[in-house]
């Protein structure tokens, strides 16, 4: 099978564990800049071109930044209309990078969230407090990635004062509640295909309530709850993700999602369980990949 990885750079850790996947399964690969891909939009024939070239692949594995999600969600889009199989589908990949969107939907599903509260008027922010359940509460950006724009207010003025200021830069925020029995550390299920292939435990460094790795926190391999290991694919079934990484806080109520990802660092997960996750999803490849197949039947 010929396959593409749509990533900005090859020497990523994630980019480099699929492309040494893919190869020692005997498959064709190549790694595609897919700012540098350009379309030929036509009713019969959609082209994906790079660099002069048509791209001949049998399947795409998207690496999306996601301050590149228009143009990222758009090339997947075209690789779709030209009948290659997608490990990860082009309004799947839109609709988890929408946090709004993907809250909506999680909790319509009847998936366990954090308490979270979102409004347009600066004059509702003592209300969106309220909803919150009060201070200490979590302030995000909706365009923030790996903990960047995400404030701890430990009272509710200071809330006030964070919101405030995010508003007048007309920037969108969701204010959510703060599990404090989470003791600053979440969990990371890596779903493929609707199965957890690996899990870990992210413990924030000392003084940080954010877990992420890059900012000094430390993972373990953990053993999910049989709850866990359902909310997990519960939520990556409900954005239409095939291959994703769930974040998730346990707390006094049971298993709260925070995100979805729809693309999930391996290095992270790798190191911490030892499990190879670039060959799980090699396998995906290899049993679903069917030209012109598409799974997307979510409808939002």
């Amino acid at each position: 099978m010929k396959i593409g990885i749509l990533s900005r750079k090859a020497s990523l850790y994630s980019t480099a564990r699929l492309k040494e996947a893919a190869r020692q399964r005997g498959h064709e690969v190549r790694i595609v800049d897919y700012l540098r891909i350009y379309m030929n939009i036509t009713s019969h024939k959609p082209i994906v071109m790079y660099g002069g070239e048509t791209l001949d692949v049998d399947a795409i594995i998207p690496r999306i930044g996601a301050s590149q999600t228009f143009y990222g969600t758009a090339v997947v889009r075209q690789f779709e209309m030209a009948g290659v199989y997608s490990a990860n589908e082009s309004q799947a990949i839109a609709r988890s990078r929408d946090k709004l969107r993907c809250l909506q939907l999680l909790a319509r599903a009847g998936i366990g969230l954090p308490v979270t509260s979102f409004a347009h008027s600066p004059k509702d922010i003592p209300r969106l407090i309220e909803i919150a359940g009060g201070a200490p509460l979590i302030i995000k950006l909706l365009e923030g990635t790996q903990g960047v724009g995400v404030v701890l207010a430990d009272t509710d003025k200071a809330a006030e004062s964070v919101i405030a200021a995010f508003r007048q830069l007309d920037t969108y925020i969701l204010v959510q509640e703060f599990i404090a029995e989470a003791g600053g550390a979440d969990i990371r299920a890596f779903v493929v295909d609707g199965k957890v292939v690996a899990s870990m435990r992210r413990q924030g460094a000392a003084g940080e309530f954010r877990s992420n790795l890059h900012r000094g926190g430390s993972a373990e391999s953990i053993r999910l709850t049989p709850e866990e290991r359902s909310t997990a694919v519960r939520a990556a079934k409900v954005m239409g993700l095939k291959v994703s990484g769930v974040d998730m806080l346990r707390s006094n109520h049971g298993p709260l999602v925070m995100e979805v990802n729809s693309s999930p660092g391996l290095e992270g997960i790798e190191r911490a369980t030892g499990v190879d996750v670039a060959a799980a999803i090699i396998e995906y490849l290899e049993k679903k990949a069917e030209k012109g197949k598409t799974q997307d039947r979510i409808g939002y």
